[in-house]
């Protein structure tokens, strides 16, 4: 799926995931290619993505991207907050 995580003030990421682990109001919950449509209010906590291939970091990578220590294709973005929105594959996360 695509995937989009955008704060008010830069676009943190854009690529490809295989999934995505958000951490929702009621608790942490997954997004998988070819989910549902859904919309969900979000906590803060930190996103896990799963991504389709290796992470490299470059100049350009945002300060808010962890890079998972023993698997180069795992990522996590700590946000305070957010919506995040899923249809036709599109995973778009708007976080504080």
């Amino acid at each position: 799926m695509q995937l989009e995580i955008i704060t008010p003030e830069v676009k943190v990421f854009a690529g490809e995931a295989e999934a995505v682990q958000l951490p929702g109001l009621d608790g942490l919950f997954q997004v998988l290619n070819g989910h549902a449509p859904i919309i969900s209010a979000l906590k803060e906590g930190t996103v896990k993505i799963d991504l389709a291939t290796a992470f490299e970091i470059t100049e350009k990578t945002s300060d808010l991207i962890e890079k998972d220590a023993k698997d180069a294709k795992i990522i996590r973005v700590t946000i305070k907050g957010g919506v995040a929105e899923l249809t036709n594959n599109k995973l778009i996360v708007l976080a504080e």
